[in-house]
């Protein structure tokens, strides 16, 4: 059983590292469901962890249809993310029908496969329009594995969903369920639907150092994000989670 922490910063790393995960997300922007990080801190991460860590290649919140200056970005992306250390890269790419973008993901694909890394195509693949149809599509592109919950908000309730496609995959990709995954019920939908890898944030918050607070002001504009707390991975939930997944 594989276990992939999605980690928010250098720190998230290298705690995901201390609770036993085989791999790592990295990721900017959690709030937004991730976006690309920067590049010194691809750099510093890859070099703080012995574990593969995969980049988010993602250039901005949002839908997942790119215009072409944003595809651009996204190659240009994959170039920086092997420059400072990433072994693999994690993205997605849809049409406006809600189907797979088969042909720049595999463009994708390609240049990372040049560039010695793999590619995991994320939860863009939950906003797709025939999840099953999708599967195929990712397969064609030559991904290492899928990211789903299912097409539900949380794995657990998507279940149904990542068995069928557990099934139909029959080996010719990975499914690798996330979101909401914690040690109360990774053990059972590890069962329920067959699974070979988790993905998980294994999060907690953390109070900052700040004694003056103005709490008259939201600096993201969005009420209800934190501004004096950040979120960093827990090597104790990580640890957890990789023992209940091994039994």
């Amino acid at each position: 059983m594989k276990i992939e922490v999605c980690a928010g910063s250098v720190q998230s790393v290298i705690e995901a590292e201390k609770g036993g995960a085989s791999r790592v997300e990295l990721c900017d922007n959690l709030f937004e469901g991730g976006t690309t990080p920067s590049a010194a801190t691809i750099e510093i991460s890859s070099k703080s962890v012995k574990i593969p860590v995969y980049v988010m290649i993602r250039p901005r919140g949002g839908d997942f249809l790119y215009s072409d200056i944003e595809f651009e970005i996204m190659k240009r992306d994959v170039a920086i993310a092997k420059k400072y250390g990433a072994a693999g890269i994690v993205a997605g790419l849809l049409l406006p029908d809600g189907s797979v973008d088969e042909q720049r993901t595999g463009e994708l694909v390609a240049a990372a496969k040049k560039l010695g890394m793999g590619m995991t195509f994320h939860r863009a693949f939950d906003m797709t329009a025939n999840p099953h149809k999708a599967l195929e599509t990712v397969i064609k592109t030559g991904c290492e594995r899928i990211l789903t919950s299912g097409g539900k908000n949380k794995a657990a309730e998507g279940r149904e969903l990542i068995k069928e496609l557990v099934l139909a995959a029959a080996g010719r990709i990975s499914v690798m369920a996330g979101s909401g995954i914690n040690p109360a019920n990774v053990r059972d939908l590890i069962a329920y639907t067959g699974i070979t890898e988790v993905h998980i944030s294994g999060k907690h918050r953390v109070d900052g150092g700040m004694i003056y607070r103005n709490r008259k002001i939201n600096m993201g504009g969005l009420p209800g994000i934190p501004e004096y707390e950040t979120d960093v991975t827990d090597a104790g939930t990580v640890g957890k989670i990789v023992s209940l997944s091994a039994l």
